[in-house]
């Protein structure tokens, strides 16, 4: 893994969240995105060389909205960049870690991603993040 990629927050509502955290940065979100995929919206603000994303569930399935409802808002994440997921899903599974995803998939900001599940990384969700190739 070669850094934190971001910190995902769940949210209720992404405006009234973009609000408060421009005022917290001190400027705006630079990409908001719908990941159909996974039932979000997200927006991404740049803190530093440091990435925050918020999630609101676009639907009652969404692992975010299950989320809000048993955790309420708050750190939902948090995403390590990594050169090959591939290697990389299958490093961590020889290792002994449960994903969530055995496969990557399209995630937002450009990415192919992949979730551990937390029950194998001491109750954090820990997703990877590779840069999609063109």
């Amino acid at each position: 893994m070669k850094k934190i990629e971001h910190i995902g927050i769940a949210v209720k509502d992404i405006e009234k969240s973009n609000d408060l955290f421009k005022t917290l940065f001190g400027e705006a979100h630079y990409k908001i995105e719908d990941v159909e995929s996974e039932g979000v919206k997200t927006s991404f603000f740049k803190c530093g060389p440091n990435k925050i994303e918020l999630l609101q569930a676009t639907n009652e399935n969404s692992p975010i909205a299950k989320f809000i409802e048993k955790k309420g808002e708050g750190i939902h994440h948090i995403a390590f960049a990594v050169d090959d997921i591939d290697e990389e899903i299958k490093r961590l599974t020889n290792e002994g870690f449960q994903m969530i995803h055995k496969a990557p998939k399209k995630g937002a900001d450009h990415k192919l991603i992949a979730f551990l599940h937390p029950k194998s990384s001491n109750s954090v969700l820990v997703e990877l993040c590779q840069d999609i190739r063109d």
